[in-house]
């Protein structure tokens, strides 16, 4: 037997619970156990009530916090503003195809999808008909009644004539008939009566002009029906407007539910919650207007950045930063391993007796060599490292700077969490150099205004950084897509573009590496991942890597967190 349950929803003793068609399960009614299938009791019981319904839409989960900021995140990646990624997570929704809710793209479809099924299903050719044979018969009754009195009152004749007149389009019809006395009493309350419907006439011939030819299915509409379905489409284009210019909050989701049904507007009402739900969970903060991430949020980035990295990674060893000088060491309370000559005494006691009885059952207990049994322990060594972040204009080429700023979050959040011994900072540079903090991290981009790269005050202020934070291990990783363009001489900033498409900035390269060779005398360490290989930057790149004895890696940004963050923890040369 199997019980589907869609949801529940409590009250008192009874819970209802709504199931899709043909589920499978057991209902309890007056204490005793039915079988909905043969609808007969099976047993005695006292469970709760459960009540069978059909699924209408509103039985939905609700929304987890967690899986709207996992979302949010990835639209960060590619933005450097909270609002516009929160517009357009509310643009794209979120979840898969099985399993989606709804994004603001997604109810646009849906509403123009309404008005082409009402396209397919009416016509409404005919649908003025009635009150065209209504104005027929009152202005027929006014003819009669003036050729009666017209032997009498010759002048009605000019009445006749402006009869005659008249214009065909309906509405002008009644509008020049407002303005005349019929001589008929009856016929003049009957056009009184049906002037209450001018406006409405109005409005569907309009309405009719206008889309008369996008409704050409097989079902011709009366008068009502063609002004219901006026106002519904009238309704559906509204809203319709109202999505496309960003104003969700016009529209009403009753109405919503009443036009494309329960599910759409459910989504559309969760889509309304979500940044309250993030401020609720303690992800995003509103502070004079403008959305911002909380500190818990910006943590969570970086988590997420780290989880996304390493899902394409193999599982490798457990362990830290590969060194020549051992550091502390860790104990690992999960791994243990037979104790060998010059091992720590890390002891694991009850392995050590397990062996030790499994060996001899005896009294008393006889410990030999062999029996011990130690925990397995890390070596570790702190290390200071900056990152040196391009941010000039080309970075916004290929995604470029979205990669290397996951991967930022992602090595901060590893550090923080793995090694929180180390010390990491993170500096940006364009045309000049400055330092990012981590909170301000997930919504850095790339700088149009100052396009140039100025990887020569990216390492004068990184080494400024390690200088204040003193170590054995000093590292600077520098992720970039281009040679430098510009650099400091003497207190003043000097700009010069490649001498050629692809070539080289032979001033700014000079300066760089003698800023290079500043920092290797300090003993730092030089690792640069290159996220473009032409010939002229291959050559800078080169020099910079002989003269300080680090590496440089090639590759692009859809893999630019697996070479990095291996790399980081491993710190040995290897291809990943």
């Amino acid at each position: 037997m199997r019980t589907i349950l869609s949801s529940g929803e409590r009250s008192g003793s009874t819970t209802s619970f709504a199931l899709p068609r043909g589920a499978a399960g057991i209902v309890k009614a007056g204490g005793l156990l039915y079988d909905p299938g043969i609808l007969r009791p099976c047993f005695r019981t006292d469970m709760i009530t459960i009540r069978y319904t059909d699924w209408d839409g509103s039985q939905r989960v609700r929304l987890s916090a967690d899986k709207i900021f996992e979302e949010l995140a990835e639209h960060l990646s590619s933005t450097d503003d909270m609002q516009k990624a929160l517009e357009q997570l509310m643009r794209q929704g979120l979840g898969d195809e099985d399993d989606k809710l709804k994004g603001l793209d997604d109810l646009v479809r849906d509403l123009r999808e309404e008005m082409r099924k009402r396209y397919r299903e009416s016509n409404m050719r005919s649908s003025l008909d009635e009150m065209q044979d209504r104005l027929d018969s009152i202005l027929n009754q006014e003819q009669r009644t003036l050729e009666q009195k017209r032997p009498q009152q010759p002048e009605l004749e000019e009445k006749e004539q402006f009869l005659q007149q008249l214009p065909q389009r309906l509405s002008e019809k009644m509008e020049k008939l407002s303005h005349y006395e019929f001589e008929d009493e009856a016929a003049q309350a009957a056009f009184d009566e049906l002037m209450q419907e001018f406006d409405n006439i109005s409005s569907l011939e309009n309405f009719q002009r206008r889309f008369n030819d996008l409704f050409n299915g097989p079902r011709p509409l009366s008068y009502q029906e063609a002004l219901e379905l006026m106002e519904e489409m009238e309704q559906l284009q509204e809203m319709e407007q109202n999505l496309l210019s960003g104003q969700p909050e016009k529209i009403d989701p009753e109405q919503l539910q009443e036009l494309i049904g329960q599910a759409a507007s459910q989504d559309f009402q969760n889509l309304q919650q979500m940044q309250s739900l993030l401020e609720e969970a303690g992800f995003l903060i509103s502070r004079e207007g403008r959305v911002q991430l909380s500190p818990k949020g910006v943590r969570r980035i970086g988590q997420l950045a780290l989880q996304d990295i390493y899902t394409n990674l193999l599982r490798d060893r457990n362990g830290s930063h590969a060194t020549d000088h051992r550091g502390v060491a860790e104990i690992k309370m999960d791994e243990t391993r037979p104790y060998q000559y010059g091992d720590p005494m890390h002891l694991d006691l009850v392995g050590t007796l397990k062996k030790s009885i499994q060996r001899n059952t005896g009294v008393p207990i006889s410990i030999q060599p062999g029996d011990f049994t130690i925990f397995d322990t890390d070596h570790t060594t702190t290390t200071s490292t900056v990152l040196l972040l391009d941010m000039s204009w080309s970075m916004s080429w290929e995604g470029r700077f979205g990669a290397a700023k996951k991967v930022a979050l992602a090595l901060e959040s590893l550090i923080r969490t793995r090694y929180p011994r180390d010390y990491f900072s993170i500096v940006g540079f364009f045309t000049r150099a400055v330092e990012l903090k981590v909170k301000d991290l997930p919504e850095a981009s790339w700088n149009m205004g100052d396009p140039f790269t100025n990887l020569q005050d990216g390492l004068r202020l990184a080494g400024d950084l390690l200088r204040r934070h003193p170590g054995h291990n000093q590292h600077i990783i520098v992720v970039t897509d281009g040679q430098p363009t510009a650099y400091f001489s003497r207190g003043r900033l000097y700009c010069e573009w490649p001498l050629s498409f692809g070539g080289i900035s032979m001033r700014a390269a000079q300066e760089t590496l003698r800023e290079v060779e500043k920092v290797t005398k300090r003993g730092v360490t030089i690792n640069t991942f290159m996220l473009d290989d032409s010939p002229s930057l291959r050559t800078f790149v080169d020099k910079m890597t002989k003269m300080n004895r680090g590496r440089a890696f090639y590759t692009r940004p859809d893999n630019l967190g697996e070479y990095l963050l291996v790399d980081y923890v491993a710190n040995q040369k290897k291809k990943i």
